[in-house]
């Protein structure tokens, strides 16, 4: 990965990602890697592949953790863990999400939980555990949302209403933690071409018809996910707390 910015002070940081295995949280953990930070993460999936890779080019090895977040009591336990093996968590990166299609018409209830419980409660759970260390010295969590709430994509609305959930909790986490000198942002990518997205829903269609509504016409990778959450995880964005940084070339605006 070749990064165009330094951040001095997330060298030694103790950072927890969630999905940090596979996909864009795999590009985020290489990311923190590379700034010289301990990065513990969690995934459902085998990552062992993933951490020897990072233990042979950076200073640090990924701590991975086998764990399912919709079971919150093994995600904050995973959290120990990290705080364990790497010092008090000073970053969080909410990654972890699906965005599975489904329909109006088709979705049960026991689906439109589920979706909540990947794309949206765990947010919150983090910060509850996350806070009371920060507390002592300042930390920043950030939370991946999406700007597909923004557009009004159709096809996935319980994923829709979870990014926008995802923005109002940053917006209220921020007010409440922001006396303890912690801040929470949102940083919501764009339609980023991961292996999943090529594989399962991007036909050359879909993606020439979303490049049409980009500014800059070319798709978005993983990489270019992981500058925007170095810059909000460093003291560099200090000032910056409750606010939706968009990535996606151009399609949306927030002001």
């Amino acid at each position: 990965m070749e990064l165009t910015a330094t951040y001095p002070d997330l060298m030694d940081k103790s950072v927890f990602i969630t999905g940090g295995g596979a996909g864009i949280g795999a590009f985020l953990t290489e990311g923190f890697l590379a700034q010289g930070a301990k990065v513990s993460f969690v995934q459902r999936s085998n990552a062992s592949e993933f951490v020897a890779q990072m233990k042979a080019k950076y200073k640090h090895a990924p701590l991975a953790i086998a764990c399912d977040i919709t079971d919150i009591d093994a995600l904050q336990a995973a959290m120990d863990k990290a705080a364990a093996a790497h010092g008090v968590i000073s970053v969080v990166v909410n990654n972890a999400g699906d965005d599975t299609r489904h329909s109006l018409a088709q979705t049960s209830v026991q689906a439109w939980d589920l979706c909540q419980h990947i794309n949206l409660r765990p947010h919150f759970f983090t910060a509850q555990k996350a806070a009371p260390g920060m507390a002592k010295n300042g930390g920043s969590i950030i939370n991946v949302s999406s700007v597909s709430y923004m557009m009004g994509n159709e096809g996935y609305p319980g994923y829709v209403a979870a990014n926008a959930g995802i923005n109002g909790l940053t917006r209220a986490l921020a007010r409440e933690l922001g006396p303890q000198n912690i801040r929470v942002n949102s940083l919501m990518p764009g339609w980023v071409m991961t292996d999943k997205q090529l594989k399962m829903w991007a036909t050359p269609e879909s993606m020439a018809d979303h490049l049409q509504k980009q500014c800059l016409k070319t798709h978005l990778k993983p990489e270019d996910v992981v500058g925007a959450t170095l810059f909000l995880a460093s003291n560099t964005s200090r000032m910056m707390t409750g606010q939706a940084m968009v990535v996606d070339g151009g399609v949306v605006v927030t002001g």
